[in-house]
């Protein structure tokens, strides 16, 4: 997890939002010392340093925010957002360019990748630097020095690995980007082009690779001052592994070199043969309070303090203080395979556990009442602000918290899990050597799927399709109910090159009749979806197109 560390007096501020793809104008640190007497003052003291260092962690996005203040499952065909106007129907209506975009973090993640550079360029010689002004005689001074640089110097390759992730996550929007290596002061006129995907791809691999070794394994265990937020040699294994099948995947790998998918297999496999992690129990906690942060199956966690935003924003209309928000689709449900015979008198019965932990149906039992989503009930889908989609969500939410009392709870967004990397790896390994070779590792695809479906409380049956062709299918399926709202559906679709399709469908919900004490569904249309096929990539922002005097190149189409 991320653990807030902060210090009483900060020292990292975001000056200038204008740093985009030409880096041009813009001190993006704001660091000015004031509060320290000298340079040296900053370099000596063990907190400051940490402070700098700690800058590029602040970057870091809670994606329980996404867009609108909520998931951003509500722009793919998980969901829709219930709130009208909102910024997900630019989405989805598809009149979103490069002017106007929801999810614009183009900024964002360079100041990130400018946090991280300055800190590393300004600190090399930190070790020293902590050894001024100490009075290193007693053990007790010795231990807390060699503390200290331990600290300091696992922070420097916790910032390459977020600087990695930084580039990552504008890759995975707009493409190839600019790498920038160096920090730019307010005065720089530097204009950098473009580099393409694989440039990109391969300088984050080669951060990760260069700091895997040098990051602490385990923070909570290894260290003893309670630093277990930061980033480990698993997050950053972890990175390697989704950036590699990214790569490896359509639309980065258009020819389907496949040693693009034997190096994606690869780097899951090096996570996995950390044995580090383990699927959690309850595939219902595992989202929840503090246990989000802290289970076995959590490799890297971005973690809230105590709120209650995301259960006001999104429980069901008949909870006091619910105001529906994200509302899962049919289509999303229909994906729930059946895990025994269909009950004609409940068509949400025997299917996969997963659905009752991650979605609420009409007459199921949560927070201690019945759900009525039908006209008359108390969470009716004709009244203000109820679901659109004759659903409300489940995962994520803290169950039974009294609203009225403004009652709050712990809970972390997971940005990496180990079944993820387990789908990551069966993906991989399914396109690079067919389902059931290992090459050597430890599990087949067939193996590392049937380890996620037969998890505690969902033991779903083992899959056994045998060719490559129905086990891709499996997979993607898979990763549909596993990673449900997780922020993985919508950039499933596009690096399989399938969002022109699946996004262009209506999003459907149903409609339940309550006939005594039984109930009827209807499907029904919620909302026309569009998904050209520039979507694929992001539009560079407008005004760095302008500011780039024709050196940076806009995506085709934008």
């Amino acid at each position: 997890m991320l653990k807030s560390n902060k210090p009483s007096r900060t020292i990292f501020a975001v000056s200038c939002i204008a740093l985009m793809s030409t880096l041009i104008g813009c001190n993006v640190l704001d660091t000015k010392e004031d509060i320290y007497d000298t340079d040296e003052q900053i370099k000596t003291n063990y907190q400051v340093l940490y402070d700098f260092g700690y800058a590029a962690y602040t970057r870091l996005q809670n994606r329980f925010n996404a867009i609108d203040g909520n998931l951003f499952a509500a722009v793919s065909d998980e969901a829709e957002y219930t709130l009208s106007p909102s910024n997900t129907q630019v989405f989805n209506e598809g009149s979103w360019n490069s002017t106007n975009n929801p999810d614009n973090t183009y900024a964002y993640n360079y100041e990130g990748i400018q946090a991280a550079t300055y800190f590393l360029e300004k600190f090399p010689n930190y070790a020293s630097f902590l050894k001024q002004n100490r009075n290193l005689i007693t053990q007790n001074d010795i231990n807390n020095y060699n503390r200290d640089v331990k600290s300091i110097r696992a922070l420097r390759f916790e910032n390459r690995v977020l600087r990695a992730y930084f580039y990552f996550e504008l890759l995975k929007r707009y493409g190839g980007v600019p790498i920038v290596k160096t920090t730019l002061s307010a005065d720089s006129n530097t204009l950098l082009p473009r580099n393409t995907v694989d440039e990109v791809v391969n300088y984050i691999v080669s951060e990760i690779d260069a700091s895997k070794d040098s990051l602490i394994t385990n923070w909570g265990r290894d260290f003893d001052i309670g630093l277990d937020g930061r980033i480990t040699k698993g997050a950053a294994l972890a990175l390697k592994s989704r950036v590699l099948l990214y790569a490896a995947s359509p639309l980065y790998n258009p020819t389907n070199d496949v040693n693009k998918w034997k190096a994606a297999a690869s780097a899951a496999n090096e996570l996995l043969s950390l044995n580090l992690y383990s699927l959690d129990n309850s595939y219902h906690d595992l989202f929840l309070g503090d246990r989000s942060a802290k289970s076995p199956e959590t490799i890297f966690a971005i973690r809230q303090s105590a709120t209650n935003d995301l259960e006001r924003k999104n429980y069901p209309i008949g909870s006091a203080g619910g105001n529906s928000g994200i509302t899962p689709s049919h289509n999303l449900v229909s994906a729930y395979e059946y895990k025994g015979a269909p009950d004609p008198n409940d068509i949400y019965a025997n299917r996969d556990p997963r659905l009752g932990y991650t979605i609420v149906t009409n007459n199921s039992q949560w927070n201690g009442r019945t759900i009525e989503i039908y006209a008359g009930g108390a969470d009716n889908y004709n009244a203000k602000n109820a679901s659109r989609t004759g659903y409300y969500l489940k995962k994520f939410l803290n169950d039974n918290l009294d609203l009225v009392q403004d009652e709050k709870k712990l809970r972390s967004w997971i940005v990496f899990r180990l079944a993820e990397i387990y789908l990551n790896y069966a993906e991989a390994m399914n396109e690079a050597y067919g389902p059931d070779a290992n090459n050597g590792y430890a599990l087949t695809a067939k193996e590392a799927i049937n380890l996620v479906r037969g998890r505690t409380g969902v033991e779903m049956p083992a899959i056994t399709t045998a060719s490559k062709e129905e086990f891709r299918e499996k997979v993607k399926h898979e990763r549909r109910v596993e990673l449900a709202f997780e922020e993985h559906r919508y950039w499933d679709l596009r690096r399989w090159k399938e969002a022109a399709t699946v996004l262009n469908q209506p999003l459907t919900g149903v409609q339940a009749t309550k006939n005594g004490n039984n109930f009827s569904y209807q499907v029904k249309e919620v909302e026309k979806r569009s998904f050209a096929e520039k979507m694929y990539f992001y539009p560079i922002p407008h005004s760095e197109i302008n500011k780039s005097n024709g050196i940076v190149k806009q995506n085709p189409g934008w």
